[in-house]
């Protein structure tokens, strides 16, 4: 979608899955000179202590590629959960829907 990458989670994630995805992420940031990436994970009801480091590794490397990535969709479970393991997704900004982070996209991009 123009500057940004739209990424649906819509299976649950085992880790062979979050690295692909993570791989993937990086190389289509570098090929489309991508500056978002918004991930949706309204679709996952558990994140383990894996998953969340793969998701702050995706918010990492998109950084250091010049990308700001936006986690959205984000079940109460699931931050229960993050919150429980200790884990803090630096550098990962959230919002509760698909539109309100486009919104922090587009805002991030007018600003850099």
């Amino acid at each position: 979608m123009g500057d940004f990458l739209l990424v649906t989670i819509q299976v649950d994630m085992h880790d062979r899955l979050a690295i692909t995805l993570q791989e993937d992420l990086t190389e289509r940031i570098v090929n489309d000179r991508t500056r978002g990436v918004l991930i949706d994970i309204s679709a996952l009801d558990i994140v383990d202590s894996f998953i969340g480091r793969t998701l702050g590794n995706i918010a990492s490397m998109s950084r250091i590629l010049d990308a700001e990535t936006v986690v959205v969709g984000m079940q109460p479970s699931v931050a229960i959960t993050l919150v429980e393991l200790g884990l803090s997704l630096p550098g990962i900004r959230t919002a509760l829907n698909v539109d309100r982070g486009m919104d922090l996209l587009r805002e991030s991009l007018e600003r850099g």
